[in-house]
C-alpha cells in the first residue's frame, strides 16, 4: 500500500487564508483595546500580546494565499 497524500484545494487555501487575516484583525483590535484602557493594570502585555499574535497570524493567512495563487503543475 502507497501512502496517500493530502492535499488542499485552492479554493480551501484561500479559505483559510481569510480566516487568518479576519483572526489577525481580531486581535489586532485586541491589542489596540488594551492599550486603550488606561485603568487596567496588565494592558501593556496584553497589547504586545495582541500584535505579535495578530503579526503572526497575518504571516501565515499570506503564506497560506500565496500558496493558494500558485498553479498546479502535471
Amino acid at each position: 500500500m502507497s501512502g496517500t497524500q493530502m492535499s488542499m484545494n485552492p479554493d480551501d487555501r484561500k479559505a483559510i487564508s481569510l480566516i487568518l487575516f479576519y483572526t489577525a484583525l481580531l486581535f489586532f483590535l485586541i491589542g489596540v483595546a488594551a492599550r486603550m484602557k488606561s485603568d487596567f493594570h496588565a494592558r501593556l502585555e496584553i497589547s504586545k500580546t495582541g500584535f505579535v499574535i495578530a503579526a503572526v497570524l497575518a504571516a501565515f493567512g499570506a503564506v497560506m494565499l500565496l500558496f493558494s495563487s500558485k498553479r498546479k503543475q502535471g
